[in-house]
């Protein structure tokens, strides 16, 4: 059952909520921009040498800044709601040791694999790999244990791990779609390809979520299926199954246009699957709030003080227009199909 909520009209009522929404689209945006580029890292097993050249030089401009989004979210997790984030790392903190060592090996591999020696060079590709991959998976890992309330048992691990899965087949779906954007040839039509085998997974990973989410919570279950709740709700799912029918549409027809060099419609899939993800992480927001940990810790409980949140909040309203003015301009400049990789 959720505790009666404090007064909002009350700095302690009202800024915690600020600033789990603050915090909610920080990872949203952390998912969406840094998760194509996990993607485009993971799909880069199966292209060629200069395939993967290609591959880098698309998400060169913008990987690193993209991670950005994942320090604001966290870093508001960890000053505004220290009893959460004590919680949450405890529960979390072998996937969360295993992200950081894929965000890290990305890093280093990013850096050496255009600088070493010809015989090397597959080496840093295969590092690349390993860390976007060990990154996405932990990241699903993290988000599978986040919706069962951090349940232990066996049946709740495996559940997590094939989570971990499917986010990975979604950022690949996301990568896929960004490589149909910004390249082309044979590698464009190559990433419709990549596109149309990562779209089941991902389907499969939402509606999981979608199921196992009411059914870990009993105030989260009827939030969503009491009367009038699901008939005002229907339409995020309906939404969702027509986003993923366009993606599946907008993939068998690409390849015929785009051999004739025709782009109509080349950024259906990527935008589509933004679509997707948009919804997906609204339905979950309306699951979770008020709860930080479900059924364990609202958004009200061991929050720090009042006043030193407005000072974080400050902050926030000086740091938050400076990222997303900096990210809006890093691809205004970088827009359009990718150039060779040379340095």
């Amino acid at each position: 059952m959720v505790p009666a909520m404090p007064d909002l009209s009350q700095p302690a009522g009202w800024m915690p909520i600020v600033f789990m929404g603050v915090m909610g689209l920080a990872m949203l945006a952390y998912v969406i921009l840094d998760g194509y580029d996990l993607g485009v890292g993971v799909l880069m097993r199966r292209g060629s040498d200069d395939d993967k050249d290609a591959m880098i030089a698309s998400i060169g401009p913008f990987w690193d800044a993209n991670e950005t989004w994942l320090v604001l979210g966290i870093g508001i997790l960890l000053t505004v709601f220290p009893l959460a984030h004590g919680v949450i790392l405890q529960a979390l903190y072998l996937p969360v040791a295993l992200m950081l060592v894929g965000l890290t090996l990305r890093g280093v591999a990013f850096d050496f694999r255009v600088k070493a020696r010809a015989q090397h060079k597959p080496a840093w590709n295969r590092a690349f790999y390993a860390g976007s991959l060990l990154a996405g998976w932990s990241q699903g890992f993290m988000l599978g244990a986040l919706v069962t309330g951090f349940a232990q048992g066996l049946a709740a691990t495996a559940f997590s791990a094939a989570i971990g899965l499917a986010l990975v087949a979604a950022y690949c779906l996301l990568g896929a779609g960004w490589l149909i954007i910004k390249t082309e040839g044979a590698l464009q039509l190559k990433a419709v390809q990549w596109a149309r085998g990562s779209l089941a997974f991902t389907a499969a990973g939402i509606g999981a979520i979608s199921v196992a989410t009411p059914w870990v919570s009993e105030s989260i279950f009827d939030k969503w299926f009491a009367f009038p709740n699901i008939v005002l709700l229907l339409p995020i799912p309906l939404a969702t199954l027509v986003l993923l029918g366009v993606i599946h549409r907008s993939l068998k027809r690409l390849p015929v246009r785009l051999a004739e060099g025709n782009e109509y419609g080349a950024w259906v899939p990527f935008g589509a699957t933004v679509g997707v993800f948009l919804l997906a992480f609204y339905g979950l927001a309306y699951s979770l709030f008020p709860w930080l940990v479900i059924d364990q810790i609202t958004v009200w409980q061991g929050t720090i003080s009042a006043s030193s949140m407005g000072v974080i909040l400050v902050g926030a309203c000086i740091v938050l227009p400076v990222i997303i003015g900096y990210t809006v301009f890093a691809y205004r400049v970088f827009w359009g199909k990718s150039t060779a990789l040379k340095y």
